[in-house]
């Protein structure tokens, strides 16, 4: 198992071979927003914060930071030229109008039907929702990048255990040791790490999968 640092790193630059160009993408706090900083050169990529930004660049440079540009985790981050704000009605809008062609988000539960569990664990304090349940339901495409585990438990389950976020939204979840594709049979095994095998994927994720007749190494 490679350390948490190096695990987003992966995940992020994996995530980043999904995009197409011409998209609207919208990045979630945390890991995703690494996301933006593995685009290609070249790629025309718009992305979208829900705090109401389009034209999103990558994390600002320390020493460098605009204290009026902020993705929607509060973190600094860039405006590209053609970048435009406005409000969050605007913003909502956007993403409740179908106008999102991929969502990525974090996780802490994804089981076998493409449930996702993100929002709260009960009992302990959390800073909100946000605009998960907006953004899964609203975007044509939801991709899950999330830790494989978390704290060495399964975060890939037979059924999700923690409040749900949204029912069966989920299209992709790309972790640090693999990429699995979300269908009507169950949890397709699409790609794998080049460090690790099936075998191992299998002893850390709870959830069934079914191994693609076509497995292929990961690209990062």
């Amino acid at each position: 198992m490679v350390d948490s640092k190096m695990a987003k790193v992966i995940i992020a630059k994996r995530v980043a071979k999904e995009l197409k160009d011409g998209q609207l993408v919208n990045l979630g706090i945390g890991l995703p927003t690494l996301v933006a900083n593995y685009i290609p050169e070249g790629m025309d990529i718009t992305f979208q914060s829900e705090n109401g930004m389009v034209g999103m660049g990558a994390a600002a440079v320390a020493g460098a930071e605009d204290l009026d540009i902020t993705n929607a985790g509060g973190q600094f981050v860039t405006v590209l030229p053609h970048g435009a704000f406005f409000d969050s009605s605007m913003s909502f809008s956007l993403i409740r109008g179908g106008h999102v062609d991929i969502t990525v988000l974090g996780a802490l539960e994804v089981d076998e039907e493409g449930n996702l569990a993100n929002w709260i664990i009960p009992g302990k304090m959390v800073p909100g929702m946000g605009g998960a349940m907006d953004l899964v339901t609203g975007a044509k495409k939801v991709i899950v990048a999330m830790q494989h585990t978390g704290k060495g438990e399964p975060k890939i389950l037979k059924k999700c255990r923690l409040p749900l976020t949204a029912k069966a939204e989920v299209d992709l979840i790309v972790t640090e040791l693999c990429v699995i594709e979300v269908t009507k049979q169950g949890l397709v095994l699409k790609e794998i790490h080049k460090d690790t095998t099936v075998e191992e994927v299998k002893s850390l994720t709870e959830a069934e999968l079914i191994i693609s007749d076509d497995l292929k190494v990961m690209e990062v």
